[in-house]
């Protein structure tokens, strides 16, 4: 097995993959009367196909431990799917670039408290991997019809430390 070697998420590194959803560096501007402060346009969702809409979910993940067995990764074809922690937990993000034939080698990132990810549309990546404790996050992605889900079995398994 291969190593993968994890490292901190950041907007630069994820950019070829999604967009880095966290207030720091983020545009803002007041809001209700200045009571509140609105970061803007954080994430682009996208969703296409036949009937496509707009869906906002919550799901609550069982921690995993580290090292981490990766054998598959993930992708939809038709629609972006955001994470947003609710938890202070940190969680992994895996992802990989798409090659002939399937998913390149991942990448691992940590997220840091605050922040979330979008991963854009047919983009390889890991399943929601919690760290640290059960976790809640926001998840906004796609419903409608045709299916919005492939994956990809590694040949040989990735060890993410």
């Amino acid at each position: 097995m291969r190593d993968i070697l994890i490292q901190p998420l950041s907007r630069d590194a994820f950019r070829p993959f999604g967009d880095v959803i966290e207030v720091e560096g983020s545009s803002s501007f007041p809001i209700n009367h200045g009571m509140c402060t609105r970061y803007h346009d954080l994430a682009k969702v996208e969703t296409t196909g036949e009937n496509p809409r707009v869906l906002i979910s919550l799901l609550r993940g069982k921690p995993y431990d580290l090292p981490l067995t990766l054998a598959m990764v993930e992708r939809h074809p038709l629609g972006s799917q955001a994470f947003m922690p609710l938890s202070a937990h940190p969680f992994l993000v895996v992802v990989a670039h798409d090659r002939p034939g399937g998913a390149g080698d991942p990448i691992a990132f940590l997220t840091a408290p605050g922040q979330g990810v979008n991963i854009h549309r047919n983009i390889w990546h890991g399943i929601l991997t919690p760290l640290g404790g059960t976790s809640d996050f926001v998840v906004v992605d796609r419903g409608g019809d045709g299916n919005n889900l492939e994956e990809y079995f590694y040949p040989e398994p990735f060890i993410v430390r």
